[in-house]
């Protein structure tokens, strides 16, 4: 099957034929460009690889938002919240975590005030 005909770079006054968006030197641009607003690095660190562990093993156990089961109501988890935020000396302990529901999760960090950076 042919290939699809290059075209210009979406940079302004790069003259370079692509396949993509970007040529490979204004990919690199924008990538990094865009990256700026991801999470702290810092804060990547303690979300990795051992987080994803833990957190699959709650959601096995606590399959429903905590919340919402006091009331009766039955839906899927979709966040496995801290209690006590790590930023806040917090650990990654059962004790610590609930699982929640994304609506439950948005009022907690509103009420909490960290959402918004209202502190």
């Amino acid at each position: 099957m042919p290939r699809k005909p290059k075209r210009p770079c979406s940079y302004p006054g790069c003259p370079r034929l692509t396949e993509g968006r970007y040529c490979e030197e204004h990919e690199r641009m924008e990538n990094k460009r865009y990256e700026k607003y991801d999470r702290n690095p810092d804060t990547k660190k303690r979300y990795g690889r051992e987080w994803q562990r833990i957190r699959k093993r709650y959601v096995e156990k606590h399959p429903f938002c905590e919340q919402c089961y006091e009331h009766g109501v039955l839906i899927p988890v979709e966040e496995v919240h801290h209690k006590k935020p790590l930023a806040e000396g917090g650990t990654h302990d059962v004790d610590n975590l609930i699982s929640l529901c994304q609506s439950c999760h948005a009022r907690i960090h509103a009420q909490h005030g960290d959402r918004w950076h209202k502190k």
